[in-house]
């Protein structure tokens, strides 16, 4: 599918980081991580094991879920990243490169995933009501879709602030260009620096990334403008944790969980996590 008329921007970024990002994450425990938000799926009335895990970078988020016997497609914008993924997955998982704004139809799936706030890099009018669209479109009756979201408070620390994360041979700097007073709905971006050594000389790479913060009522209205049900949203925390409710301010992220509008969902959930 052509790219004409799309921002790459995301692209550009992820194909230059690919190489080092799985280094900058390693700290992140997806084990964990997947298996609550398997638990929220599950409460929604996940039955099936078909994965979609759409803007899956390096394979990650889905690894786990492939190993409990998820039978896994997935997809990202940048081909590097799609190729780390790919070659993760060894031939155990239907990998491909796809722009979440223009997700062609690759199934009917139980469960679809969108993770590591890849929606905040949806930063034009309608991208974000295009990309849920799409992944509507790939949800089997009674499927669930799950996706997070920056919360105002990451834009107005992480995305201001400067850490560095060193090892013998590469050094990745990450520096937040945005304000500490960053407004809701507002843009922000940080550009990761990467250097390695090679022989006796250093070597540097940037990657500029560009994010939107998309406020809860707007994630609302595109959750509704896909013909999906928003039945489940917490917050997430900087452990890792979740709490029932989302706060901007108080939280890292949001975790939506949604479903077609009129198909069942468990009791004991409901739109402020309870």
């Amino acid at each position: 599918m052509s790219d004409a008329g799309l921002d790459l921007h995301a692209r550009h970024a992820y194909d230059g980081f690919a190489p080092v990002y799985d280094r900058f994450t390693a700290h992140h425990d997806y084990e964990a991580w997947t298996r609550d938000l398997e638990t929220l799926a599950l409460r929604a009335g996940l039955r099936g094991q078909r994965l979609l895990d759409v803007a899956c970078g390096s394979g990650k988020s889905f690894l786990p879920l492939l190993a409990r016997g998820y039978e896994v497609t997935a997809c990202d914008l940048s081909p590097a990243m799609a190729e780390l993924a790919a070659g993760k997955a060894r031939s155990r998982a239907r990998v491909e490169v796809h722009d979440m704004r223009r997700l062609p139809r690759l199934g009917s799936f139980d469960l679809v995933l969108c993770l590591d706030d890849a929606v905040n890099y949806l930063t034009r009018p309608g991208e974000l009501d295009a990309a849920l669209a799409g992944m509507a479109r790939n949800l089997a009756p009674g499927g669930v879709l799950v996706f997070d979201a920056n919360s105002l408070r990451t834009y107005r620390e992480a995305f201001a602030s400067l850490s560095v994360v060193p090892s013998d041979d590469v050094v990745i700097v990450w520096r937040g260009e945005s304000r500490a007073d960053v407004e809701s709905g507002g843009l922000a971006t940080a550009v990761t620096q990467v250097l390695r050594q090679s022989g006796d000389r250093w070597t540097e790479t940037t990657q500029r990334h560009l994010q939107r913060h998309h406020p809860e009522p707007d994630v609302r209205a595109a959750i509704h403008a896909a013909g999906l049900e928003l039945v489940d949203i917490r917050g997430m925390d900087l452990d890792g944790s979740m709490t029932a409710g989302f706060d901007e301010l108080r939280c890292t992220k949001a975790v939506y969980v949604a479903k077609a509008v009129g198909q069942d969902h468990r009791p004991g959930t409901g739109t402020r996590g309870t």
